[in-house]
């Protein structure tokens, strides 16, 4: 079913974690979108993701999905480097919901300062794969069995990045 979209990418507020919170969940349901098996509080959730770098897709004032970086490390010389999260609500999936958060969220990272962005994907994600490839990531390399479940599952990671053309080395 095609949803007929009126979509706005906005900055994310605290008062949309409840349904970035219940879009992370569906996410999760998937047992292919990370490692984490509960959705953490926001308390956690608020620090370890880059403020400047939070979007939330609104369809008809509903957030029907949302994207946002995490650093990858603390160190400075990975200042500029930030992992992507990004996750739709399941109704929304497929049509153009991931594209647009992307396309935003690459130019907040631009002007953050971000000047790699990487995203650590499982091979059953074909969606998210596509998604990234179609958005200029590239891929870099599989990280075999580098995970556990809360299963007791070991899974491979493929990784993908992307570099600013705008801001670093290009």
């Amino acid at each position: 079913m095609l949803l007929i979209l009126a979509m706005v990418i906005r900055t994310m507020q605290l008062h949309d974690w409840n349904s970035v919170s219940e879009i992370y969940a569906e996410g999760l349901a998937t047992g292919y979108a990370t490692f984490e098996s509960t959705v953490p509080p926001y308390s956690h959730w608020d620090k370890t993701h880059i403020k400047e770098c939070r979007l939330v897709a609104e369809n008809h004032k509903t957030v029907v999905g949302w994207a946002a970086l995490s650093a990858v490390s603390n160190r400075p010389v990975y200042r500029g480097v930030a992992e992507v999260s990004i996750y739709i609500s399941a109704k929304y999936r497929g049509q153009g919901v991931g594209k647009a958060l992307m396309q935003q969220l690459t130019l907040a990272s631009q002007k953050a300062g971000y000047w790699t962005l990487q995203s650590g994907i499982f091979p059953e994600n074909e969606a998210s794969i596509a998604l990234h490839k179609k958005m200029g990531f590239r891929f870099v390399g599989k990280r075999e069995l580098v995970g556990r479940t809360v299963d007791g599952i070991w899974k491979d990671n493929l990784l993908f990045e992307r570099r600013s053309k705008r801001i670093g080395i290009h």
